[in-house]
């Protein structure tokens, strides 16, 4: 009865419609964007998610690419950041993604259930791949630091980002370093069948070959392998002046190990998984005259290169690999929010895509795919337990 009365005072219908919108706009409002949180002094909190392998073979790595993140946090958190003219609070959360393709997809969308506005990760291409699609579903801004497979930022994504060449300028300047500054004629390859090992040996491939050299032979391994006897021993038969290997440290230490024991004296040439101190110090002397490259220019040789490396060291010990990217890429997001004067992602990834920042890394500029523009390669010999420089070139 009730509900078919008409309303008496019609004077009092726009006002009550006008209540209605407002508190059905208000509620939506609530539902899709939280109150945010704030420190006790009343700076907004920002929550940046990281993904990378906290637990296995790779954790050390992965422990490397959080520090990275949490010296940068540190360091915009004791400036006093602010964005909007309001002073924020950065914090990091940090989750384990196994190198586990599965679990990436797992911890992407416990970010996106958490409503985060940005991550910086994954560490593996593997993992970096089917977590990005999760990513740009939701519209949250993803800055890779490590993962190099060039198909990360051929998909279109709008919000994806990369702070350090590819593959494929990776692939090609080791391979003409190999035929030309290496000698040899004769290759061997060898990878464990992951989006960044199989993906650098194949771009590895490609440009030894076009440079002169011969692959004579191409073995498959994993990423979870350690015993290699059997393909070594086939390798050996063929007697390549040198063994290229596209994946990580866990499997690059025995390997050299087993290559020594076995008597194979091909130079082991391999691309940044293998470039890290645990590498130097599972394979022990095995390690001597090993050739690895890292994208970008040799840290101490840039200005802000020595400075980072002591402040992390004295806090979080050797720099593994890939922390000086972490940091940057962390710098990066904050600033291009900084400019956006919101966290907002759809207002942020215009800023991201202006950005020209000097990193502890490089000068940082992204493509219209969200790559590193003019990316360095610098490659080094193990020399007594150290990675010494042997040349940098000009990725393509």
């Amino acid at each position: 009865m009730l509900m078919t009365r008409p309303i008496q005072n019609r004077r009092l219908l726009p006002a009550l419609m006008a209540a209605l919108v407002a508190a059905a706009a208000l509620a939506g409002c609530s539902k899709s964007e939280p109150t945010p949180k704030t420190t006790p002094d009343g700076k907004r909190i920002i929550v940046i998610g990281h993904a990378a392998p906290l637990t296995g073979p790779q954790a050390h790595i992965g422990k490397d690419n959080e520090n990275g993140v949490r010296l940068a946090i540190e360091d915009l958190n004791r400036e006093g950041f602010t964005i909007g003219g309001q002073p924020v609070h950065f914090q990091l959360d940090s989750q384990d993604d196994q190198a586990d393709p599965r679990m990436a997809t797992t911890v992407a969308q416990k970010f996106v259930d958490d409503r985060l506005h940005a991550v910086i990760g994954h560490l593996n291409s593997g993992t970096t791949m089917p977590a990005s699609r999760v990513y740009n579903a939701a519209g949250i801004v993803e800055i890779s630091p490590s993962a190099t497979t060039p198909r990360y930022t051929q998909q279109g994504f709008g919000n994806a980002f990369r702070v350090m060449a590819n593959d494929v300028q990776q692939g090609h300047v080791l391979g003409r370093f190999a035929v030309g500054e290496l000698a040899a004629k004769r290759i061997a390859i060898i990878d464990d069948r992951t989006a960044y090992g199989q993906g650098l040996a194949d771009e590895f491939a490609k440009a030894a070959e076009a440079a002169g050299g011969k692959v004579v032979v191409r073995e498959y391994t994993s990423d979870k392998a350690s015993d290699f006897t059997a393909i070594l021993t086939k390798i050996k038969g063929q007697k390549p002046d040198l063994l290229f290997f596209g994946g990580m440290d866990g499997q690059g230490a025995p390997l050299v190990k087993q290559m020594k024991a076995l008597g194979l004296t091909s130079q082991l040439l391999g691309g940044d998984g293998i470039h890290t101190a645990e590498f130097m110090k599972l394979a022990g002397p095995a390690a001597e005259g090993v050739v690895a490259s890292l994208p970008g220019r040799p840290l101490d040789s840039l200005e802000h290169g020595p400075d980072f490396r002591k402040r992390f060291e004295s806090k979080f010990g050797k720099i593994q690999l890939y922390a000086p990217y972490c940091y940057d890429a962390m710098q990066v997001l904050a600033r291009a929010m900084q400019r956006a004067g919101t966290t907002d992602p759809a207002k942020v990834i215009p800023e991201l895509k202006q950005t020209d920042y000097e990193g502890v890394t490089a000068r940082i500029q992204f493509d219209d795919k969200g790559d590193l523009r003019q990316g360095a390669i610098t490659v080094y010999r193990a020399v007594k337990g150290e990675w010494q420089v042997l040349k940098t070139v000009e990725s393509d």
